[in-house]
């Protein structure tokens, strides 16, 4: 039997954790009633330090649903940390984080899990087919700041990251003991696998359709911004070092041209020595900011290390095989599902 651990982190979840664990169980008991050859072993809730009586709506609903866990942080740490700590909280084979407000809704794990087998992925993120939020504007904006990121960065799972992904147990844990307070867990999960995918999923969210508030604040997401930054080695200082080396090159080949210019016609620059003075400014400027953008790339590398990216990492696929034969079976005996 595969297990499944979920990860919510909560922060202001008091509206929609019951309707949740409802909806959790009503997988849980499909699963089992059509002998699905997956069990989800745990819901484990993080509650992030909240603001409302989440926290007594777990812990009540916790009696009479032994598969639920309650971690509580000690203070507010943010989505990632509490998402991190709920990972290196679980133990099934697949490890499925999701948000707290049913916009990520259980009845998709199996589509999640079935996608993942079929494409011998350790990393399946959800991708929204509508407008997850009900304003074009704010949908726009988000995939807009996912590319700014990708530009700037060169990691292109970036503009992948969703908080609703299924992770491959051993990834998960792996990625989440790497991560400290500054590493961006969507940037820890790709140093541990590039076998990444996408399954289409309608999603909504419904708090900010009803409120008009995000679960995130301008202030948390230039944090994201910052800490994603700070994660990734930044591949537009590359640009930097382009662009100081190509400046260095132009400058020496401005020079010669001075020279010969200055050796058959000594008349044709009336300022003394402003084209040398010129070409001093520019050969310089370029020679240091080629050296401060390898410097910087040094850096990068090195601050990479020290948040954790690992050298090597070993996986086991060969315990998917269950899945995928179960998923052929129900795909043949049912072509149009």
């Amino acid at each position: 039997m595969i297990s499944v651990s979920l990860v919510i982190p909560v922060y202001t979840g008091a509206d929609y954790l019951a309707d949740l664990i409802a909806a959790i169980d009503t997988v849980r008991t499909k699963w089992a009633e059509q002998d699905y050859p997956v069990k989800i072993i745990e819901a484990i809730f993080v509650d992030d330090h909240s603001i409302d009586n989440s926290r007594e709506i777990i812990a009540k609903l916790k009696t009479s649903h032994s598969w639920i866990t309650r971690l509580q942080l000690s203070r507010n740490f943010g989505q990632h940390p509490a998402t991190v700590a709920g990972i290196l909280h679980t133990s099934g084979d697949w490890v499925v984080t999701m948000d707290e407000d049913l916009q990520h809704h259980p009845d998709h794990l199996i589509t999640l899990l079935e996608r993942a087998v079929g494409e011998r992925a350790d990393l399946i993120y959800a991708k929204p087919t509508g407008k997850v939020h009900g304003k074009a504007s704010r949908d726009k904006s988000s995939r807009l700041f996912k590319r700014l990121m990708v530009w700037l960065t060169g990691n292109p799972f970036i503009n992948q990251a969703n908080s609703f992904r299924l992770i491959r147990g051993e990834v998960a844990r792996g990625a989440a003991s790497a991560c400290n307070y500054e590493t961006y867990l969507d940037v820890a999960l790709s140093w541990f696998t590039t076998s990444i995918g996408l399954a289409e999923l309608e999603m909504e969210d419904q708090r900010f359709q009803k409120t008009g508030k995000s679960g995130y604040s301008f202030r948390s997401l230039i944090s994201h911004a910052r800490r994603m930054l700070v994660s990734s080695q930044i591949k537009i200082l590359r640009l930097g070092a382009f662009i100081g080396l190509l400046a260095v090159l132009v400058t020496i080949m401005l020079g010669l041209y001075v020279v010969i210019q200055k050796s058959f016609y000594p008349d044709s620059v009336p300022v003394q020595g402003w084209s040398s003075t010129i070409i001093s400014i520019y050969f310089f400027s370029g020679v240091i900011l080629f050296m401060v953008s390898i410097l910087l790339e040094l850096v990068s590398t090195l601050v990479q290390s020290t948040l954790g990216k690992p050298s090597y990492f070993l996986v086991d696929r060969t315990k998917d095989e269950p899945l995928v034969a179960f998923f052929k079976s129900r795909n043949n005996a049912n072509p149009d599902a």
